[in-house]
């Protein structure tokens, strides 16, 4: 790859291509478009084996299972699938993009629903167990705080007790609930101070 070279380029999608995993064998590449279809390639010979079908809006995000035979896809309609290789859908799970497997190929790790992310773990053939964990909010105070940046006051204050409530450690037992509310305290300190310099 250091000289550059372009071997080939694979055409099959429809619309943009916005993501594409390779399995750890690289003899398998994977790609999904906003065209809601993930196609399987052979990276060799840069043939298209098969294409996948049963999201409903964009794939954005993709990643093959170590043990080279399933693969999530994580779409913006709110669902991430499990499929084989061989192109059989094996499940629908209630998460979002992004995806991403562990080393053992035994947990997957989805985004969730405002600032969580969804773990799966493998228990038998076909199930799996779903646990989230709170991620820390970050980036700039009203993103935070879930408000418009020209907000007024009184919507910041009340988005600010509405989380309070919500990660307070004395009402929120979840283990990073500390650290949540340590960002949620900080960004309304900033637009405390930027109301104040005003």
């Amino acid at each position: 790859m250091s000289d550059g070279q372009q071997p080939r380029i694979l055409i099959g999608h429809s619309d943009w291509v916005t993501s594409v995993a390779f399995s750890w064998d690289r003899k398998t590449l994977v790609s999904g478009s906003s065209d809601a279809t993930i196609k399987v390639w052979n990276f060799q010979t840069g043939e298209l084996l098969r294409t996948l079908t049963g999201h409903s809006s964009a794939v954005v995000s993709i990643a093959i299972n170590p043990d080279g035979k399933t693969l999530a896809s994580g779409s913006r309609d709110g669902t991430i699938k499990l499929w084989n290789l061989d192109g059989e859908m094996l499940d629908t799970l209630s998460g979002r993009h992004p995806v991403a497997f562990s080393f053992d190929g035994q947990t997957l790790v989805s985004g969730g629903e405002k600032n969580t992310l969804k773990i799966w773990q493998k228990c038998g053939a076909s199930e799996s167990s779903e646990s989230t964990v709170d991620a820390v909010p970050s980036g700039e105070w009203w993103e935070v705080l879930g408000v418009f940046r020209n907000a007024d006051a009184d919507d910041v204050k009340r988005a600010y007790r509405r989380l309070g409530r919500q990660y307070h450690p004395d009402v929120n037992p979840s283990t990073n609930a500390k650290a949540q509310m340590q960002a949620i305290n900080q960004a309304y300190a900033t637009f405390e101070k930027q109301v104040s310099d005003r």
